[in-house]
């Protein structure tokens, strides 16, 4: 056991549930997850759009845009307090600067009307509390640091004179502005070139190296979480089905799901031969599959896992699957 390994977790979920209205139905967006991330560990939550992975990342700071949850039940710990529950819990002060989050979309993420600089500026004078001239340095420096050419220059611009790598890095320093404890990055290389992309996970490693920050890292690119990651929670309809180090996921996958999100790879067919994607599709949340939620377009599946739902077992230290025949799939 590591001394990282030994301390207590940044951030504890415990059977998180995120429940919406539709009309005179309801959706489970987030059923029963729970996990835990750690000081300096690179987080990664797996799985198809539409899983619930974005909404479990905005439960995590309050902040949910539009579409407000009917109920969030559950457990969130951070540093050891609790986020949900509380009525006198200030939002303001933890998100942003205790927790930060790297929104989806960088093209839009960003206000059109406001420079780069006065937006980066605009957190650093709320939540630290610092002078004009003061913000403006350290402004310069955040663009510095994720790789902005000539910062002192473009505190001025605005985003529609940016590419969309630029906008991904200035929404990284804004999220970094407040030096916070754990970084939400959800689906941060979405819509950019495999070089961006490279540059970006670079760059949320080294900033992780740097300041020992704990990270969330959202995507459904197995490619990306194997080249960040250190621990892994696979993610379907809702449920998180096989948690793991990166290094058992791919070595070992315990979950027919997640056998197939593998299988689906490009790298995993011959020169010629056709891919093999997952048939069907991912369930609709207000009427969900009983049992087993991937049981529908499982190629393991028994009767069984039509009555089920299965538990997260253990398979081997650190390496958890929920399903029922979890022992025979070797």
């Amino acid at each position: 056991m590591t001394v990282q390994d030994a301390a207590p977790p940044l951030l504890r979920v415990e059977s998180l549930r995120v429940r919406f209205a539709t009309g005179s139905k309801h959706l489970t967006a987030v059923d029963d997850v729970s996990f835990e991330i750690r000081a300096g560990e690179v987080f990664g939550l797996v799985g198809e759009s539409g899983c619930g992975k974005t909404v479990t990342c905005r439960s995590l700071i309050g902040l949910f845009g539009g579409a407000k949850p009917e109920a969030t039940t559950g457990s969130i710990r951070f540093n050891g307090r609790e986020l949900l529950g509380p009525s006198d819990l200030d939002w303001h002060s933890v998100r942003g600067t205790e927790i930060a989050m790297i929104f989806q979309d960088p093209m839009t993420s960003l206000n059109p009307t406001m420079c780069i600089g006065a937006q980066i500026a605009e957190g650093l004078r709320e939540h630290r509390g610092l002078g004009m001239r003061e913000a403006r340095a350290a402004t310069i420096e955040l663009l510095a640091s994720v790789g902005v050419t000539a910062p002192e220059r473009r505190l001025a611009d605005y985003p529609h004179s940016f590419s969309g790598g630029m906008r991904q890095r200035v929404l990284i320093a804004i999220a970094l502005a407040c030096r916070p404890h754990l970084l939400i990055a959800d689906e941060p290389t979405t819509a950019l070139d495999v070089t961006v992309q490279d540059q970006i996970l670079k760059l949320i490693l080294k900033l992780r190296d740097e300041t020992s920050m704990g990270v969330l890292l959202v995507t459904h690119d197995l490619g990306v979480i194997a080249q960040t990651c250190d621990r892994v929670a696979v993610m379907y309809a809702g449920k998180i089905v096989e948690t793991a180090s990166a290094r058992q996921l791919f070595a070992r996958p315990s979950h027919p799901y997640t056998r197939a999100l593998l299988n689906a790879l490009p790298a995993h067919a011959r020169r010629g031969e056709r891919l093999d994607p997952i048939a069907g599709e991912p369930p609709n949340l207000v009427a969900p599959p009983s049992g087993c939620r991937f049981h529908p377009r499982c190629t393991f599946a028994i009767d069984a896992c039509r009555e089920v739902v299965p538990d997260l077992v253990d398979v081997e230290p650190g390496h958890r699957s929920a399903c029922l025949r979890v022992g025979e799939l070797g």
